[in-house]
């Protein structure tokens, strides 16, 4: 099957064939009987087109494919932000610097100093990412190592809670039996 049939360039027959297969089949594959019009693979109604002889399929402009990996953190992706607009400042003004410097302008020592300035702070948004997610990650315990500190943490609340469910079911019970709080009845 070559270029052409497999982007829809009508056969013989007036069908056309669709684009889509299995991402792992070859050429070989797949016969030339075994395209089927994509509204039919998809569940899409197949428009006709008026009285002519051959259908019109109605192909998606993009098909959503799930993401590969999840969203980062809404702190990390601040800092990662950051870190990125530091960087394309830090590149401009080193080019400023370089283009002043070979046509001889006063501006080139004050671009010079400036960008140093600023690959300072590039070196220290890039470190404030790695920090910043790190951090997040010890917090929220996505890191399942035994030295986790929200593991402990997590350990902790739920033991305050377990206790204050039992002191809560001793209070019931008190209330239940008619009791106003007191142990003895003097």
């Amino acid at each position: 099957m070559g270029t052409a049939e497999r982007r829809g360039a009508p056969r013989a027959s007036g069908a056309r064939l669709t684009g889509h297969r299995d991402p792992g089949a070859t050429d070989r594959d797949m016969s030339e009987g075994a395209a089927e019009p994509l509204g039919r693979e998809r569940g899409v109604p197949v428009r006709e087109a008026g009285h002519d002889t051959h259908e019109q399929y109605y192909r998606p402009l993009w098909v959503e494919e799930p993401a590969r990996r999840r969203r980062l953190p809404d702190p990390v992706r601040t800092a990662a932000v950051r870190a990125v607009l530091l960087i394309a400042v830090t590149l401009m003004q080193a080019m400023v610097a370089f283009l002043c410097t070979m046509a001889g302008s006063w501006l080139a020592f004050p671009m010079v100093i400036s960008s140093v300035v600023s690959t300072i702070a590039a070196t220290w948004g890039a470190l404030d990412v790695w920090v910043t997610r790190q951090v997040w990650n010890q917090r929220n315990g996505v890191v399942s190592v035994p030295s986790s500190t929200a593991r402990a943490l997590r350990r902790e609340r739920r033991r305050a809670r377990r206790q204050e469910r039992v002191a809560e079911r001793g209070q019931e019970r008190i209330r239940r039996r008619g009791g106003a709080g007191q142990l003895s009845h003097s």
